[in-house]
């Protein structure tokens, strides 16, 4: 397993730098983190999986910007 180091850098959260970091897992990794959001995603709601064609809510995500 590759060893990770723990960043405070508000550089470090952009969706490239997210990008960088789970393009550097072993395709191991990336299949364990893949498994672990589905399981949780399951957890939390089950019925997921009867949905189709699902269209996001509006509101329901607030995404906050420190300027």
């Amino acid at each position: 397993m590759t060893l990770h180091k723990i960043s405070h850098d508000r550089a470090d959260e952009s969706i490239e730098a997210k990008a960088h970091w789970f393009q550097s897992l072993l395709l191991e990794e990336r299949m364990d983190m893949l498994c672990w959001f589905t399981d949780m995603i399951l957890e939390v709601n089950p019925r997921i999986v009867e949905q189709k064609h699902a269209e996001p809510i509006a509101g329901r995500v607030l995404v906050l910007n420190l300027e």
